[in-house]
């Protein structure tokens, strides 16, 4: 069995501030331990249901630089840096049995949830694939879905869990805290949420293949909000781009993993 675990950090047991997740700040630095703790379980729970496993950890986050690597199970192979292909995807491929996404939150815009975006907080308001509005989990299990993978298991907060029924009915979903707010969070400890992940996984995979993700199939119409105007100017330059209203850019891409591609360098490009 082979399996990509995608590991983000807002959604980990023990963040719920931006100060938690951004180098520099002190709590960060604390919480790249929890995180990698929490990919380790996932590992540990992949092994378990198959001791002869190989597990690709593809670090999520921000940069992809966040996960500490001496602390990672050493029978796991580490994605790590920017940029790369399918970005917070890096290692997805047809001969792959499941991906498990760790630590994940909700997309952007979304009531209550903890650290809720889409890809760049700062830019991007909300991305929609022929008329469905998708946040980094949609994203993502469609792309899973593309390439023949099933998504297994998603760890977040309670937010996430619901988006994850909607975007991947079926999947498992481990809610290690109750969101309160966009910073507020009630949560179970560290350990706890480490020890449901891990006894999470076998399962998942033991019932990947009834999991029905959303797949984008054939052209696909992408629209792209940012939050502000100035933030379309740089993805004009893109041949075939348009701006359908001020904050609202559109492009035709031919197949779901383009329309991936735009939205990933829509974001780039709006940090310019």
């Amino acid at each position: 069995m082979r399996v990509l675990v995608s590991v983000d950090m807002e959604g980990i047991a023990g963040v719920v501030h931006s100060d938690d997740i951004q180098p520099g700040h002190r709590e960060y630095e604390r919480n790249r331990g929890l995180l990698t703790e929490e990919a380790n379980a996932a590992v540990r729970g992949v092994y378990a249901a198959d001791p002869d496993a190989q597990v690709l950890v593809a670090d999520a986050h921000a940069q992809f630089r966040n996960l500490v690597p001496e602390l990672l199970d050493r029978r796991a192979e580490l994605l790590r840096g920017t940029p790369r292909p399918w970005g917070m995807m890096a290692g997805l491929s047809p001969d792959l049995d499941a991906v498990l996404y760790i630590g994940y939150h909700g997309k952007a815009g979304t009531p209550r949830s903890v650290l809720a975006h889409t890809i760049a907080g700062r830019v991007i308001a909300d991305v929609r694939c022929n008329g469905a509005s998708l946040g980094e989990l949609g994203l993502n299990t469609a792309l899973a879905a593309h390439h023949g993978v099933p998504p297994a298991l998603v760890s977040g907060d309670d937010t996430v869990a619901v988006e994850a029924a909607d975007a991947a009915p079926g999947i498992h979903a481990v809610v290690v805290k109750r969101a309160l707010g966009a910073r507020a969070a009630a949560m179970i400890h560290p350990e706890e949420a480490c020890r449901r992940i891990e006894a999470a996984v076998p399962r998942a995979l033991a019932t990947r293949t009834e999991v029905r993700p959303r797949e984008v199939e054939g052209p696909v119409e992408l629209e792209v909000q940012v939050h502000r105007p100035h933030l379309t100017e740089h993805a004009l330059l893109v041949p075939g781009m348009e701006r359908r209203d001020g904050c609202t850019l559109r492009y035709t891409a031919p197949d779901f993993p383009t329309a991936y591609n735009v939205v990933e360098l829509i974001a780039v490009l709006g940090t310019l």
